[in-house]
């Protein structure tokens, strides 16, 4: 027979499910570290099993045991701190804490808006971030490191429950010297840049799916620098070559202050979609729903 818990050790078991750290989790918390792992062996012996396993120099991570709980508990626990309000029939905001995933060229542009009109409708939900490639978000809401993201289509696999919320298709930038940015907004055509230096931004599943688009065009690029950063691949192209990107900014500034022109392109390829994801057992709660109603409000396709 199972022993008995508490919903205390339910909510500081997901705040260390969710930051990886003891830590870190104490830290949010505002209990001691003693404390908090206490409260997690209790909880583990209740549950008769294991939810955590120790990572090397990285923290812990959820067992399997512990991913199962960790998604039956954060519904549980949105409705525990919503019961006050029920039995008063007062009007239920959501509220708690939602930790959101997102794809590093999505965040910078999308994501700051999205945040500032969620928090301003729901100012009792704290967001916080998790951001990084594609395979790193994608693993972040598998292991209930986030409840929801915002993902490119690619790579992704059949493992999430995804809608779509936008469409961006490829275009190139290059420096305002080069000899087609008079062209500007274009179109033109890869064929003209086939002989010229490309800057590849080159992220796990971005890179296939860039390089895949010359395979379209029936064409080999040459391939002059392979880059992890957005921005860096924007100054790099602001001296010489061009790149193919999908996520349009809406300045042609590079911090190294020179420029750089957008130009549509003359074929027709394929455009990356912005998803929105969640784990596919994954009970939404009230917030994650609520954010999810945002950001479809602000993408829709």
């Amino acid at each position: 027979m199972a022993r008995d818990f508490t919903f205390t050790q339910l909510r500081y078991f997901a705040v260390v499910a969710q930051r990886r750290s003891v830590t870190a989790a104490a830290a949010e918390l505002r209990v001691s570290q003693s404390a908090l792992s206490s409260a997690v062996a209790q909880l583990e012996a209740a549950m008769g099993t294991t939810l955590f396993r120790r990572v090397p120099r990285r923290g812990v991570e959820p067992t399997d045991s512990g991913l199962r709980l960790l998604r039956e508990s954060l519904p549980l626990l949105e409705a525990a701190e919503q019961l006050p309000a029920r039995v008063r029939l007062d009007e239920q905001e959501p509220a708690g804490r939602l930790v959101v995933g997102v794809y590093e060229p999505v965040a910078s542009l999308r994501l700051p808006g999205l945040v500032a009109e969620f928090t301003q409708r729901y100012p009792a939900v704290e967001v916080a971030v998790v951001e990084g490639d594609q395979e790193f978000v994608r693993q972040s809401l598998l292991s209930g490191g986030c409840e929801v993201a915002l993902l490119y289509s690619m790579g992704l696999g059949s493992g999430l429950r995804t809608e779509v919320l936008e469409e961006l298709a490829p275009h190139v930038i290059v420096g305002e010297g080069h000899r087609l940015a008079a062209r500007a907004p274009g179109p033109v055509s890869l064929a003209e840049l086939a002989e010229d230096p490309l800057v590849l931004l080159d992220l796990p599943h971005t890179r296939e799916y860039l390089l895949g688009l010359f395979d379209v065009a029936g064409l080999t690029p040459r391939v002059r620098h392979r880059l992890t950063g957005y921005e860096t691949v924007r100054s790099f192209v602001a001296l010489e070559g061009y790149a193919v990107l999908n996520r349009r900014l809406p300045h042609g500034e590079t911090h190294t202050r020179r420029r750089v022109v957008a130009l549509e392109l003359a074929e027709r390829l394929p455009p990356v979609q912005v998803l929105l994801a969640r784990a596919p057992d994954q009970r939404p709660t009230r917030r994650a729903v609520a954010f999810a109603e945002v950001c479809r409000e602000a993408l829709r396709v």
